[in-house]
């Protein structure tokens, strides 16, 4: 059964600043990528303190959140919760951002949406070298070339790919931007080039080149077919705008790309491509150990977008890349030490943390999670994969190592490699994944670096050392249910703790005990006590109802202050909320369930405020 996401997007898009704050959303891997008005409007605490939020970065003109495996799930959820539209806003509004963030945005924008169908080809492919390495396949049947087209298909015909999420990043016309890429790679003018024919145009000569799985040339014609939209769009009459525009354009950029845009950014491209070639030719063992050395903190800043187009570029160009293949071992240097905590610790959280997480960093390449949860926040783990990532590296670039594709290092990618430096590809992942894993767990981690546990309560509830049996009172008039029938799937599951729930007859909301304050959430949609046996309880006044930002709701107390049974402490106003849409159910839960022996409901149906509700009984 699929998770629900919905309050978490809600949640997202409230302390992103709102809709109204969001210039545009689209998601990568593991990250959210929101583009804002104004960055100062972003509550990055309380962002960051979501359940199901793993980091939050300001990094390259973006918000990022980093959500881990479930992103798209995440994203999907906020399309459909919040009201935000798919096509984002206009760009004005936002701030004024540095050369640098402008760069990675705009190639983060570009190559982010499309990193699904990459991944897939790219993974395909290295499934189809394995088959014919064990001779499963040949390169003539039938059901290779099915699959082989399947795979390449997403990399010869890349332009067309780009030009829908780029014409989306400049806001060209799509459907615009997708023809200019399909006369870049239109059959007639790609056997003209490997046939070598001289063409000209308007008697002016053109210098044909391969645009089959090429980036700039493509990027820098949408960008300029936006350019020419909007001055179009300017001056043509509205009667004829549907059909001149996209005339005119069609026929000054596809030109325009042959005879000026390509030939420049080939040679851009190849110059990017043996400029990067030549500075591992010079001493491949430092570049590659220096390469892998630095990149844990490109991808924890999220700037290692910037160098995808130098990849694709290497793979159009030589037919291989080795710049990624250099710094695929981190994937595996984080995840060894990751596993280097999770084995070292024997705290429940961080295992439930740091395994996943282990795991999908080694099988996936997903390393975020592993990074965000585990690694860096201990520090030296994170230092110490950092130290293999760039012993690996040196070994993959003396080894000269190669992809045919934009490939992910992990277990499930690994037959990609296959090929030239193949062997010594492995064994620089085996020493990222294992001496990390080793020296964590010698060196890198202990229970020691975990925060203590504060024990400190406030004053009244200073002298509970340990939970006593105790009866808790209904704190509403209403009619009590099964805490399992609460249209709520955290409250239904028990994930909170055992209790039950109340559907009200009024808003007076009072205590079911004596005891403290031990937390009152602003919005008073909630309420945290602590009681003098020991319990902690928790009161959640409807479903979602944070979303209302303490409208209907009248706090009477506050964090810290003593209280007495029947005391009121939230006075709700039951149709205003309803109105609004929620569900005024409110559960009554005792957090601290497993410090009891059993924590039992006494009563169904009716109940007043006073009566006894729960009993709970300590071991």
């Amino acid at each position: 059964m699929a998770k629900n996401y919905d309050q978490l997007s809600k949640d997202i898009v409230k302390y992103i600043g709102g809709t109204e704050n969001v210039i545009s959303l689209f998601h990568c891997a593991t990250r959210l990528r929101f583009k804002v008005k104004d960055t100062g409007a972003v509550d990055k605490e309380n962002l960051s303190q979501l359940s199901g939020v793993i980091k939050v970065l300001d990094s390259g003109g973006q918000i990022q959140v980093v959500i881990g495996n479930h992103v798209a799930d995440v994203c999907e959820a906020v399309f459909q919760n919040t009201g935000l539209k798919r096509e984002a806003g206009a760009e004005e509004g936002g701030e004024k951002q540095n050369l640098l963030n402008t760069f990675m945005d705009t190639i983060s924008g570009i190559f982010a949406p499309m990193l699904g169908a990459m991944s897939g080809a790219g993974m395909l492919k290295a499934l189809l070298i394995l088959l014919t390495t064990l001779n499963v396949l040949t390169p003539e049947m039938g059901t290779y070339r099915i699959l082989q087209a399947a795979g390449d298909g997403v990399f010869t015909f890349l332009p067309i790919i780009l030009a829908v999420t780029a014409s989306k990043k400049f806001k060209a016309n799509t459907y615009v931007a997708m023809g200019i890429a399909a006369a870049l790679v239109y059959p007639d003018l790609t056997a003209a080039f490997s046939a070598g024919e001289a063409l000209t145009f308007l008697k002016i000569p053109v210098v044909l080149v391969s645009y089959t799985a090429s980036v700039i040339p493509i990027i820098i014609s949408v960008y300029l077919l936006s350019k020419l939209e909007k001055a179009l769009n300017k001056v043509m009459p509205e009667m004829v705008k549907g059909f001149l525009v996209p005339l005119v354009s069609l026929m000054v950029i596809v030109p325009l790309t042959y005879l000026v845009v390509g030939p420049i950014a080939d040679t851009a491209g190849k110059l990017l491509a043996s400029g990067y070639t030549g500075l591992v030719g010079l001493n491949p063992v430092i570049a590659g150990g220096l390469l892998g050395l630095i990149w844990p903190a490109a991808v924890m800043f999220g700037v290692h977008w910037g160098f995808v187009p130098i990849v694709m570029n290497n793979i159009a160009t030589y037919g291989r890349d080795t710049l990624f293949v250099i710094t695929g071992p981190n994937n595996m240097a984080q995840a060894g030490a990751t596993l280097g905590v999770f084995l070292k610790t024997k705290n429940k959280e961080i295992k439930e943390l740091a395994g996943p997480s282990a795991l999908s960093a080694v099988l996936a390449g997903i390393t975020e999670p592993a990074i965000y949860g585990v690694t860096l926040r201990f520090k030296k783990p994170f230092f110490i994969g950092a130290v293999f990532s760039g012993i690996a590296g040196a070994i993959v670039a003396a080894a000269g190592t190669g992809a045919p594709a934009l490939l992910g290092t992990s277990l499930l990618s690994l037959p990609g490699y296959i090929g030239t430096g193949f062997v010594g590809f492995l064994i620089a992942c085996a020493i990222a994944y294992f001496g990390s894993a080793i020296v964590t767990y010698l060196f890198g981690y202990s229970d020691d670096m975990l925060p203590e546990k504060k024990t400190e309560t406030p004053a009244a509830a200073q002298d509970v050392t340990t939970v006593k049996d105790e009866t808790l009172q209904a704190p509403v008039n209403g009619k009590a249910i099964r805490l399992s029938e609460v249209k709520d799937e955290a409250f239904a599951g028990g994930v909170l703790g055992q209790g039950a729930a109340i559907v009200p007859d009024n808003g007076e909301i009072c205590a079911p005990c004596d005891g403290v304050i031990s937390v009152m959430y602003p919005t008073g949609h909630a309420i945290g006590i602590r009681s003098r046996a020991g319990a902690e309880i928790l009161i959640h006044i409807g479903m979602d109802t944070v979303s209302l930002n303490g409208e209907g709701f009248e706090v009477r107390v506050k964090e810290g202050q003593s209280i007495k049974a029947g005391e009121l402490l939230v006075r709700a106003d039951l149709e205003k909320i309803q109105k609004a849409g929620f569900d005024i159910t409110t559960p009554v839960i005792v957090t601290n369930t497993d410090e009891y022996l059993e924590v039992k409901q006494e009563k169904t149906g009716a109940v007043r405020q006073g009566d006894k509700l729960l009993t709970c009984i300590g071991k």
